[in-house]
């Protein structure tokens, strides 16, 4: 018997979002599909029953997989199946992923896996935060514990309006793209991208965000209590209390030695490793039970964090020795790489970072082949986090999915400024190399990047820098942090990556640990960010002030040629020999967009010149007044005919041969002759009429066009019919009009 779906609705911004369960997935511990518009994702939540001896960490997982039926697509590798997840897939799972995290028991050790598949796009709602909202949905209505819900919204600015959930073409004229995922009673997670919004503007828009997703957290509390399944009873990882007592007497006063010496990152960490290695033994016997040494590792870690965060709160003094607001020292470099066409180092303390850039033609701009509207990408963004940047070894695996995000940050950051391809008509690849971290890597390659574009070249509408911010809060007593270390991410509650101009924001990334952050704190936090980002741009501009000038002498010149796009046959050739030719024969890349547009890259002057001439020649038009020379093709009684342009002839008279009366044209020319001529005129039908008299006599382009209309031209004789070119005098030729072959035009071939 076929099951009965039901389905829920919340309203958002005037538009239903319908949940929908019951009838798919019924081993799943829970599963649901959410509809938008003609979008819908399906989320499957799942956990296990068992768990594995000694595990001391939550083991939760998010996939998202983009199926490409969703959008009516076949995909398009050789195997017609999908493959690795793409960069936006990858993204996605990542934005579900963090606002679910922090709202699982901390004492759960269950495997919890959640799926999500693309079911259905259309070309107006984008998926990414129905993700997050089906897997909520999932996990309320399953028999996982979880103490949600989450509602998750987008929010735009059109026109200064904020606008719930924009649509695709919406989000084109937005200056504002924020995604963001709540409680009832607080934000969770951001993710945002922003054209300079101003600081005051953007905490407006998480206000106004966080309103919006109310109704989803309303309807999935009811879907929980209508049809939820009883949650399901767990082991909890519990640290017995004895343990935790004995752990902090032994490690406590010992972490605040060690705290207070002025080590750098790995002294400092190799002495707490060490300190946990020994007390973690002494607790775990001489057997090394695993059971009691998870919760000795738990309870040193609880300890080392009660330390770390009362130094900060009672004395103002933070791992590093520094004040709240201090940022630690920074230099900045570029010109680091001789051939790269840029490149931009920025440290800052004991993180460093390296980017380099590369301008490519639009021919190389990124192909997407994924669920959104967009086909192509002209601005990439590539972030690297080896192992020896942390003093670690280990297998390279190419790039995880922190990678990714911390890449597609950095890009968020930059597009905003990023010149449009009519000003500079280039494919842009930065790629950021972590070379050493000690937190805050994202928003160095923000800083790497603006100066590797500035040493490239680039002009960029302003230079952008990052920092990232932390907060440590008890009650009511808080310290927020500039520029944190990777220590105070991890042990903090709030880790919040901002990056933008003097003028405003352009990225915003933040994720919440704890409920109560208010409007008030948070514009507390973002001004402290906006500080620290003047002060650090303060420092790129002391390093270069403004983008180089010109581009550096390898790097690739793109002219810009715009051609009819009747003529862009033209330009291909059959089967794009001609375009083949032209690239050959001049060492030009040659890429044509479908307006008509020719961008023309050229390693040197020289070679784009001869380029952009046969671009020309091939889709130039005979201008009336304008002079030519060109190769007889044709000897007919009454005129010959000129190739003036390729493909492209005319008829000169043979009352217009000369300034002299002619008897015969080949006293005058012969086939293969080059003359040169004037146009006098061309026709509705593209017909071209010619005059070598006109050159010989100096005609201007006024005169040749009025003697034309009037059908004379000095004949240099009494030839009969005056020497009139439509005549029928001489030879008796036909009169213009009278033989389709007198007249000239385009030719297709010869």
């Amino acid at each position: 018997m076929q099951p009965e779906g039901k389905q829920f609705t919340a309203v958002v911004g005037g538009k239903p979002v319908i949940y929908e369960t019951g009838k798919l997935a019924g081993q799943a511990g829970g599963a649901v599909t959410i509809r938008l518009g003609d979008s819908m994702i399906f989320a499957a939540a799942t956990m296990s029953t068992t768990v594995r001896t000694g595990q001391d960490f939550f083991p939760l997982t998010v996939d998202y997989e983009e199926r490409m039926y969703a959008g009516g697509r076949i995909p398009g590798s050789y195997f017609r199946r999908e493959g690795r997840p793409t960069e936006e897939a990858i993204l996605t799972a990542r934005l579900t992923d963090r606002p679910l995290r922090p709202l699982f028991p901390k004492d759960l050790r269950n495997d919890v896996q959640v799926i999500l598949y693309s079911f259905s796009v259309d070309t107006e709602n984008r998926i990414d935060v129905l993700a997050v909202n089906a897997a909520s949905a999932a996990l309320m209505i399953s028999d996982i514990p979880f103490n949600g819900p989450v509602g998750a919204v987008r929010v735009g600015r059109v026109n200064g309006e904020f606008v719930v959930n924009p649509t695709f073409a919406e989000q084109e004229v937005s200056d504002l793209d924020l995604r963001l995922a709540g409680t009832r009673d607080a934000i969770l997670m951001v993710e945002c991208g922003a054209r300079e919004v101003s600081e005051a503007d953007m905490v407006n828009a998480l206000e106004f965000g966080h309103q919006a997703l109310q109704p989803l957290v309303d309807t999935q509390l009811q879907m929980a209590a209508e049809i939820g399944k009883p949650k399901r009873a767990y082991t909890p990882f519990a640290v017995e209390a004895e343990l935790k007592s004995a752990v902090e007497a032994q490690a406590a006063p010992r972490l605040a030695e060690i705290l207070e010496r002025p080590f750098v990152k790995a002294e400092r960490q190799e002495s707490v490793d060490a300190l946990q290695v020994e007390i973690v033994a002494s607790f775990a016997g001489e057997e090394a039970d695993p059971v009691k040494a998870a919760q000795a590792t738990e309870a040193f870690e609880a300890v080392y964090k009660k330390v770390v965060r009362q130094r900060i709160l009672e004395q103002g003094v933070r791992p590093d020795g520094r004040t709240k607001t201090e940022i630690r020292p920074i230099w900045c470099e570029v010109g680091i790489s001789p051939r790269a066409h840029g490149s931009g180092l920025f440290t800052r303390g004991e993180t460093q970072v390296l980017t380099l850039a590369t301008l490519g033609t639009p021919r190389e701009a990124q192909e997407l082949d994924d669920l959104t509207p967009s086909d192509t990408k002209r601005y990439i963004h590539h972030y690297n986090f080896p192992p020896f940047s942390t003093g670690e070894a280990k297998p390279l695996r190419g790039a995880s999915r922190r990678d990714i995000g911390h890449g597609a940050l950095a890009e968020r950051a930059l597009v905003p400024v990023i010149p449009a391809e009519n000003e500079f008509p280039y494919t842009m690849r930065l790629v950021s190399e972590v070379l050493s971290s000690n937190g805050s890597s994202s928003m160095a390659s923000v800083c790497g990047s603006t100066l590797a574009l500035m040493d490239t070249g680039v002009p960029i509408k302003a230079p952008v820098a990052g920092v990232a911010m932390g907060l440590v809060k008890e009650g009511e007593q808080y310290t927020i942090l500039t520029d944190i270390l990777g220590a105070e991410d991890h042990l903090g509650d709030m880790d919040f990556k901002v990056a933008g101009t003097e003028k405003g924001i352009t990225a915003l990334q933040m994720d919440i640990k704890i409920a109560g952050i208010t409007g008030a704190l948070m514009s507390e936090a973002l001004e402290q960010a906006r500080l620290a980002r003047l002060s650090i741009l303060g420092q790129i501009l002391a390093v270069i002030g403004q983008p180089r000038p010109e581009l550096k002498p390898h790097v690739p010149r793109i002219t810009v040629v715009h051609i009819p796009v009747d003529k862009i046959g033209a330009v291909i050739g059959p089967g794009g020999k001609m375009i083949r030719s032209i690239q050959e024969e001049t060492g030009a890349k040659i890429d044509i967009a479908e307006d008509g547009t020719v961008f023309i890259a050229a390693a040197n002057g020289l070679s784009s010149d001869m380029a952009r001439e046969r671009v020309e020649a091939l889709t130039e038009t005979a201008v009336v007044g304008r002079i030519y020379t060109g190769k007889v093709v044709r000897v007919t009684d009454f005129g010959a005919f000129v190739e003036i342009l390729p493909n492209v002839d005319g008829m000169v008279h043979i009352s217009q041969l000369d300034s002299q009366r002619v008897e015969r044209v080949e006293d005058v020319v012969q086939m293969g002759d080059e003359i040169t001529v004037m146009v006098t005129n061309v026709d509705s039908d593209g017909k071209i009429r010619l005059s070598r008299q006109a050159v010989l006599e100096g005609w201007t382009a006024e005169e040749a066009a009025e003697r034309d209309r009037k059908g004379g031209g000095r004949s240099g004789g009494s030839r009969p019919g005056g020497g009139r070119p439509g005549g029928s005098g001489g030879r008796g030729g036909p009169s213009r009009g009278d033989d389709r072959r007198g007249s000239g035009g385009s030719r297709s071939h010869r």
